[in-house]
């Protein structure tokens, strides 16, 4: 990359080249965002909860496993493999502990983009999603959350934040990069309407379909901005040798109360079972172990809820 910072490395530049099939990194991304994993120790093997393993659907005792979707890496939270089943990250520690609780095998399927992953839920191809994924009540109508993270929606923009971009509301005539189907970006079309009725320029918004791939837009120049959840932010901010920061902190930025948390489908019988199962992750210790190995303590939660987002 001679013509660019040499932001992230091969990570970045292999996440902007996911397979169109999977959305699963490829190889050579895959070893190098595996190379930043934490070197603390994991957490502590869990104990089946028989009461637990009893209220799960016969199918997935039948089948001993629990089949969860993601649509690709979300650093620090999911860090998906190039074989489209294997998954790193605090997700994936909470999963396997998650899966020992209930006494069953979580296995993990990586597809292209979150609609795929939502539509697949709420049609039963997937068992769910252990996310976390945006909590909102548009998504409610076919899914339900089960929440175990509080989000914050920032900004990635280049050292010293030329732009000076302080919020949502500085980015009127600006190119950012969005996450196509997320929250961010319904957030950042609408105030593009907004700058257009206050007299301003449109701000130029650009859909990319993974973490990696809207933030090599930025360490290329391609976007001013990548505007998603703080916590993969402040993730991909500490990998590019300070080239990036973060902007717009502390603000509200377009959102209420951001929950975030695994998927399933509407009012299936999964929900409160891993809502009971997160809980006693929180309440044996396990959950905070695992959110401050990845550095997302400031995420946590101290209960585990569903459908947050309509509280």
């Amino acid at each position: 990359m001679p013509d660019h910072p040499r932001i992230l490395g091969a990570a970045l530049l292999a996440g902007a080249l996911l397979l169109a099939g999977c959305g699963a990194n490829p190889e050579e991304a895959e070893g190098v965002l595996d190379s930043q994993q934490p070197t603390g120790a994991s957490a502590a093997a869990q104990v089946k909860d028989q009461a637990l393993y009893d209220r799960l659907p016969d199918k997935v005792k039948q089948a001993g496993k629990l089949i969860s979707v993601n649509n690709g890496s979300f650093p620090p939270y999911e860090i998906a493999g190039a074989d489209g089943r294997s998954l790193t990250g605090a997700s994936a520690d909470m999963s396997e502990a998650l899966g020992q609780i209930l006494g069953v095998k979580i296995e993990h399927v990586t597809v292209d983009g979150l609609p795929s992953s939502l539509t697949g839920i709420a049609s039963g191809r997937y068992d769910f999603a252990i996310g976390p994924v945006g909590d909102f009540p548009d998504r409610q109508k076919a899914n339900d959350f089960v929440d175990w993270v509080k989000e914050y929606v920032v900004f990635a923009v280049p050292k010293g934040n030329p732009d000076r971009i302080g919020s949502v509301a500085d980015t009127c005539g600006l190119k950012i990069s969005v996450m196509a189907g997320g929250s961010a970006e319904a957030v950042i079309k609408k105030q593009s309407e907004t700058c257009a009725k206050e007299g301003k320029p449109k701000i130029g918004v650009q859909s990319y379909k993974d973490q990696p791939t809207s933030v090599l837009a930025v360490s290329s120049g391609r976007a001013d901005a990548f505007f998603s959840s703080q916590a993969p932010l402040t993730y991909f901010v500490s990998q590019a040798g300070g080239k990036l920061e973060l902007a717009g902190k502390g603000q509200a930025n377009g959102f209420d109360d951001l929950y975030q948390g695994a998927v399933v489908a509407k009012d299936s019988p999964l929900r409160d079972v891993l809502k009971d199962a997160f809980q006693k992750l929180m309440d044996n210790g396990t959950y905070d172990q695992i959110m401050a190995r990845w550095g997302t303590s400031d995420n946590g939660l101290d209960q585990a809820g569903v459908n947050l987002a309509a509280s």
